[in-house]
């Protein structure tokens, strides 16, 4: 339920009404789309690009510290609840966004995006403590469908209000967009409150103690040293980060794409995100399912390299029909991967560890430094080439490293102790 609670930020911030509205409101300010932010002029999307680069370097750097107390104070829940509420509050500060605040956008939207990604570093070490080995695979996958369903919900809804704004008795123009950040974050807190009931606060009765800060530090200290031992987890993670730069950056970057290279309009993109949306829930099961049936290595191969072809397709996309079809293989594959990947680390963990989020901060700091990197290449791309083409053709590079790495991977098939993994070549 936290998937449902917290996808609707991912999707309506991130992928759709946010990138569109921010576009509209930024653009034609002056010649060649330059914006001035804080007396620096730069490019509208290429600040963009840098702010959830931004945002996720915030985040890759004092998540490893906080998910290091978190373990060491069995603190898990209040700071995953801390960051939830910093998102959603951040989202409803969006409300006040308009061509006159450039720089309050840009603020609560690095905000919501710490708040989103420090409260997933806390949310994902649930998994192997809630439920059993055999069903990560699916219990993952069912966590995205239902955020893809949960979000897909209030996005339809958002589209009705943006569309049709005299039904709601709301104002044409910006209004109804910025309504749709707002009830965003409403339902972001609202649907949080049920996991907050129902998770565990501390499974294993930890101790609080003063000095929990210095806690943290040397419970990260001693994860790390471990992770470097564990062969099999450190191939994986390398092969996590290159593939994600490609995953991630087309998730965050797509609507912009389809905006700027294409000229589509508003009403479009969001069909288009729709599209990824619908297909994703297939897909996550789909892969879950031939995971289970051939293993998560042959599985995640497979999207790998197809995740490589829609980097080369989106090239030479120039109408909205080639535009729906690269999206419906996107939605395919990025539900896939995103929840096998998060099952798959999951089962490298060792089972006789309780220092979930310490380990599971590693995965987060991988995908959250790959957004990093990948965000920044691409609006560096883009700045240079002037074309948003080459940044999409670059995405393929990533994906060619990462599959290189993971076809190194060998996931044991055996009792995930820590002697069996740090043995394990």
């Amino acid at each position: 339920m936290y998937d449902w609670a917290n996808s609707v930020y991912s999707l309506v911030i991130t992928s759709t009404i946010f990138p569109v509205y921010y576009n509209s409101v930024t653009k034609g300010l002056s010649e060649l789309d330059y914006v001035s932010f804080f007396g620096f002029e730069i490019i509208n999307t290429v600040l963009y690009s840098y702010s959830i680069s931004f945002s996720f370097l915030v985040i890759a750097i004092l998540s490893p510290l906080l998910s290091g107390i978190a373990d060491s104070s069995g603190k898990k829940l209040e700071f995953m609840k801390f960051f939830a509420y910093l998102g959603s509050v951040a989202c409803i500060g969006l409300f006040f966004f308009d061509s006159s605040n450039i720089e309050w956008g840009i603020i609560c939207s690095i905000t919501a995006s710490i708040g989103y990604a420090g409260s997933i570093v806390f949310y994902n070490a649930y998994l192997p403590e809630i439920s059993e080995e055999k069903e990560y695979d699916l219990l993952s996958a069912k966590g995205f469908a239902l955020g893809y369903i949960g979000s897909v919900i209030l996005l339809i809804i958002n589209l009705i209000m943006i569309q049709m704004p005299h039904w709601f008795g709301i104002p044409e123009g910006g209004f109804a967009a910025r309504l749709s950040f707002l009830i965003t974050g409403l339902w972001w807190a609202g649907f949080s409150q049920i996991p907050f009931r129902f998770l565990p606060k501390n499974p294993y009765n930890k101790k609080i103690k003063r000095e929990f800060l210095l806690q943290g530090y040397q419970e990260i200290r001693k994860v790390f040293r471990e992770v470097r031992q564990i062969k099999v987890m450190n191939r994986f993670l390398a092969s996590f980060f290159f593939y994600s730069m490609g995953v991630q950056t087309v998730m965050y970057l797509a609507a912009t794409f389809g905006d700027k290279e294409l000229g589509l309009p508003g009403d479009q993109l969001i069909i288009t995100i729709l599209i990824i949306q619908f297909v994703a829930i297939i897909g996550s099961y789909l892969f879950a399912f031939i995971s289970k049936k051939y293993g998560n290595k042959l599985s995640l191969v497979i999207m790998v390299l197809i995740w490589t072809l829609i980097c080369g397709a989106a090239y030479y996309v120039y109408t909205v029909y080639e535009f729906f079809a690269l999206a419906f293989v996107v939605g395919l594959v990025m539900g896939g991967i995103q929840s096998l990947s998060r099952s798959t680390f999951s089962k490298l963990i060792p089972k006789s560890t309780t220092q979930h989020a310490s380990y599971f901060s590693f995965y987060d700091v991988t995908e959250k430094l790959a957004i990093v990197i990948g965000t920044f290449s691409y609006g560096a791309i883009e700045q240079l080439t002037g074309s948003m083409r080459n940044s999409a053709l670059s995405l393929g590079i990533f994906f060619l490293v990462g599959l290189g790495f993971l076809l190194l991977v060998s996931i044991p098939k055996r009792d995930l102790s820590t002697e069996a993994l740090l043995n394990h070549d």
